[in-house]
């Protein structure tokens, strides 16, 4: 595929559809509240916290018939803004993402990823394009979206992209066919999403949309490019290094 630069100035489980959350509040300095070193409690399903200097991981419940499912998604500080990776499992919970990030951190969402067309990834995408802020996905993340009745990014690229400190890579398919790493090279973090299992994962999760056979040498040209990761964080669990990596592959075999 062509690869065309874009820049911006300013769960192991079965995916389902959005859920309900507690009601969002209005000021969310106010909804915040610490829980830890660098860690925030924004509602019941919701908590972000420190990774690396700039970067926070939001996790976000997913109250379903088969349980309370964690998601995990990226706030990635950018100058005087910042820039949002993954959605969230719904509108409520985007929006006290975003509210999150303009009153406590100080630092407004100006733009945002999804990182696969899944729910957990794409939910909360009406709510960004009402307040205008750009969502960018894969090709294939805003086709595929558009033919199962998804929220669809407005923004497309092919294959590789930069967005503020962030790099986009497609490695290609694996847990979804438009699956894509965001790395934030000045802290070496990895966000792999459902590309990658975290440690405690036995299995690969959901396999409906999973192209097994590319996975590995997808994974094989994510290790390839960014030799250099401290950090991994996979869609769903714990983070960790490197070993996230091997782990999948090791699931794979």
């Amino acid at each position: 595929m062509t690869s065309r630069p874009l820049r911006v100035l300013v769960p192991l489980l079965v995916l389902t559809q959005s859920c309900t959350s507690a009601p969002v509040r209005p000021n969310a300095a106010e909804a915040a509240r610490a829980t830890g070193a660098g860690e925030y409690t924004l509602a019941k399903d919701i908590t972000v916290r420190r990774i690396a200097p700039g970067v926070w991981m939001h996790t976000t419940l997913s109250d379903e018939d088969f349980g309370f499912v964690p998601a995990n998604g990226l706030i990635v500080e950018d100058g005087d803004g910042s820039l949002l990776v993954d959605t969230g499992w719904n509108q409520q919970q985007a929006e006290q993402l975003v509210d999150w990030a303009a009153s406590s951190l100080g630092k407004p969402v100006r733009a945002a990823v999804a990182t696969h067309f899944h729910d957990d990834r794409t939910a909360g995408i009406p709510v960004l394009v009402a307040r205008g802020i750009p969502v960018h996905g894969l090709e294939d993340t805003v086709r595929i979206a558009g033919e199962r009745g998804k929220p669809v990014p407005s923004r497309a690229f092919t294959e590789v992209a930069t967005l503020g400190p962030l790099e986009l890579f497609f490695p290609g398919a694996g847990h979804a066919p438009d699956n894509i790493v965001v790395v934030h090279r000045d802290s070496q973090v990895l966000f792999g999403g459902c590309f990658v299992k975290d440690a405690a994962a036995k299995d690969l999760g959901n396999l409906g949309d999973a192209v097994v056979s590319e996975w590995p040498a997808s994974l094989e040209r994510v290790q390839a490019r960014y030799p250099d990761t401290r950090i991994i964080v996979p869609g769903h669990g714990a983070p960790g290094g490197p070993e996230l990596l091997n782990h999948t592959r090791a699931l794979l075999r």
